[in-house]
């Protein structure tokens, strides 16, 4: 399928390409830099998944269960919505100072949460927190395509992305030790002294960097789609337990968010540079991708967020034991991740894994609406670990479908979009689950204690908000009518989403299959990596330009190829009659200039002795001359590296075939200037004889 002709855009070509850093640092500051940034990062990573274990004990202090799911649904809408803001401003004002205002308000965020008095106040702080993350999640990824060559900077992002798939991990653990050992409000003081010191080196040591792209960035749609998302969890979330659903302001939320959702689709019509482009949603890949990776988070977020509970109240198991609990839920997800990308990659069809995926999870959330006081370690072990597996199948996924059918320009947004949804589904299903058990609880707990004499300050309401403190002082016989109230009031919770699984289900046979293009299939190769993964995990929207995936993409087939076969292929391409190493030092001295030749030896991994004949027999040609030791091109030389670079980029070119890279001057320019970042790098000195 050739995708439809590019729509004019209104950046620049040479301003959107992401190729060249815009001042690249090098050895101990990158270090320095590199761990600051992978801090920050975590920070805003662990807030995602460290709360879950914390909450039933944040509830027995603040009291308000109905209000439990604001805890993680604030922080999701609001990292979910700010993201793409921070992004576009980095790129017009710079990402150092942002980088820094990000972690300030992040930091005083974290602060004030772990001060709140009542859970309004907590709800707040971590919508002022969450917004905080959301700069800290997109702008440490920019900040690295700033000061790291494009050939390297898969492998630090790659880095990144293994941190959401730790944080995933260690995140229920962590909250669960805080409480078991400190106190809940330990999740978010231990954010304090973590952030001061990325706050510190950023500061100190980070470059201001001098790369600005301009951008009309599309506020009216950012807020638009957040108050949408924020009248529909609020009517969710308050209808039955607040206020009756047949009230004025549950009709008046659900008549307000029918508003925002139209006032943003009439925005998105005029805006220039739209939070998501309209004419995406005419690709039905792009429609049904979008649907079932709403479905996902659904399930995702409001499993993690509601299992925890059961497990502590219910099973009576601790805070860090909890956390252990879920553990097969993350490792199914990984082995079906890892598994589907290699299948993929082998027989190029995609389309069967959504399919059994959602289907799995229908079944996985059935099977946890009948779990309850009395089912077994293994069994709760082995439903969460069916839950995992189906998420595996869909996540990364849809991702590679829908960059597989999406035109270039549409390649960032394509991407970003499928992640939007999903963050958006796990606001909804965190939102939607607490709705549903709260409601189920307070009838459950009322039948449950009917007739039954209570001790003095005893009643429905106060088990209802401090279930764990008041429960043990109950008699036996009650304590486990109790248990039972709870559990069977989470049967709903679980019941409800099965629907939207296999609503997801029936969609996924509308899937179109197309064949994977050379890049997409490059996508497939590499979606087992640490960074791809971490982003499955990750609750925040993917936020990068067409430019910036078309660039990854790039880099990873480049880096495949060389490491495949050297530089003697593509002096083949060329049409040279030049060994691996010989292409290596013309490409090397045309990107750095004269150097000296020992210097040259230690880029390249070799002894002075072992380099000689090579550059003995490029100086023989004509191409190199030594003078006082320094090595440096001659014009002949100068051609021949320029005739070097040329041929990596058309191969370039015809592996994005499928993306028409010659309708797009940015991607010509992206193309023209990763082909002098990859070739030539000290990172190539081993492939020097190839």
């Amino acid at each position: 399928m050739r995708p439809a002709p590019a729509r004019p855009t209104a950046q620049a070509p040479a301003a959107q390409a992401p190729a060249a850093p815009s001042q690249e640092v090098h050895g101990r500051q990158l270090l320095v830099i590199y761990i600051a940034l992978m801090l920050a990062l975590l920070l805003s990573a662990l807030d995602q998944t460290i709360v879950a274990t914390a909450l039933p004990t944040i509830v027995s202090d603040l009291g308000g269960l109905s209000h439990l799911s604001w805890v993680v649904t604030a922080y999701l809408l609001a990292t979910t919505a700010t993201t793409q803001v921070w992004g576009k401003l980095g790129d017009q004002y710079g990402r150092k100072y942002l980088f820094l205002g990000a972690i300030a308000i992040f930091l005083v965020g974290s602060a004030l949460c772990g001060q709140s008095r009542n859970m309004g106040e907590l709800i707040g702080f971590r919508a002022l927190q969450g917004v905080g993350g959301g700069g800290l999640i997109v702008l440490t990824q920019a900040i690295i395509g700033d000061v790291v060559s494009a050939r390297e900077r898969g492998k630090y992002q790659g880095a990144f992305g293994a941190v959401f798939g730790l944080a995933s991990v260690i995140g229920p653990l962590l909250g669960g030790f805080f409480v078991d050992n400190l106190s809940w409000r330990w999740v978010f003081y231990i954010n304090l002294p973590i952030g001061a010191v990325a706050l510190v080196v950023i500061a100190v040591v980070l470059p201001v960097t001098g790369a600005r792209r301009e951008h009309r960035i599309d506020y009216a749609g950012a807020v638009l789609l957040a108050g949408f998302a924020t009248a529909v969890v609020l009517a969710t979330s308050w209808g039955g337990t607040t206020f009756p659903w047949g009230s004025g302001v549950i009709i008046g939320l659900f008549i307000l968010s029918l508003a925002l959702l139209a006032g943003w689709y009439l925005s998105a019509r005029r805006a220039a540079e739209p939070v998501l482009p309209l004419p995406l949603f005419r690709n039905s890949v792009f429609s049904v991708s979008c649907a079932v990776s709403l479905a996902a988070g659904f399930a995702l977020f409001g499993a993690v967020s509601y299992l925890p509970l059961f497990l502590q109240v219910v099973h009576g198991v601790s805070p860090t034991i909890s956390g252990v609990y879920l553990l097969p839920m993350v490792v199914g997800l990984l082995i079906t991740s890892v598994g589907s990308g290699q299948l993929i990659a082998r027989t190029g069809r995609y389309k069967v894994y959504p399919i059994v995926g959602t289907a799995l999870m229908a079944v996985a959330l059935f099977l946890l609406s009948r779990i309850d006081e009395t089912t077994p370690t293994l069994t709760l072990n082995l439903y969460f670990f069916l839950l995992g597996l189906s998420l595996g199948l869909i996540i990364q996924v849809l991702v590679i479908a829908v960059q597989n059918t999406v035109s270039y320009q549409d390649l960032g947004a394509g991407t970003s979009g499928v992640t939007f949804f999903r963050s958006i589904g796990g606001a909804f299903g965190v939102s939607i689950f607490g709705a549903i058990f709260s409601n189920q609880l307070a009838g459950n707990l009322a039948a449950a204690l009917h007739g039954i004499p209570l001790p003095a300050g005893f009643s429905a309401a106060a088990l209802e908000s401090d279930t764990k403190q008041l429960l043990s002082r109950l008699p036996p016989a009650v304590q486990h009518d109790v248990l039972h109230a709870f559990s069977i009031s989470l049967h709903p919770v679980f019941l409800t989403a099965v629907p939207i699984a296999l609503a997801a289900f029936a969609l996924s046979w509308f899937l179109r299959e197309v064949p994977l293009r050379t890049a997409a299939g490059e996508t497939v190769r590499s979606s087992a990596s640490a960074s791809d993964l971490g982003e499955g995990l990750g609750a925040a929207p993917t936020q990068r330009s067409s430019a910036e995936e078309a660039e990854r993409v790039m880099a990873r087939l480049s880096g495949a190829d060389l490491r495949r076969f050297g530089y003697a292929k593509l002096a083949r391409l060329a049409g040279l009659e030049l060994p691996g190493g010989a292409c290596w030092l013309l490409t090397r001295l045309a990107r750095q200039g004269a150097t000296p030749g020992p210097e040259l030896a230690r880029q390249a991994g070799v002894t002075v002795a072992e380099g000689h004949p090579v550059a003995e027999s490029l100086i023989s040609k004509g191409l190199i001359t030594r003078t006082d030791g320094l090595l440096a091109l001659t014009s002949d030389g100068a051609q021949t590296a320029e005739r070097l670079f040329a041929a990596q980029r058309d191969w370039l070119q015809d592996q994005l075939a499928g993306w028409s890279p010659e309708q797009h001057a940015e991607l010509q320019h992206v193309l023209t200037a990763l082909s002098r970042a990859i070739l030539g790098h000290e990172s190539d000195g081993r492939l020097v004889e190839r």
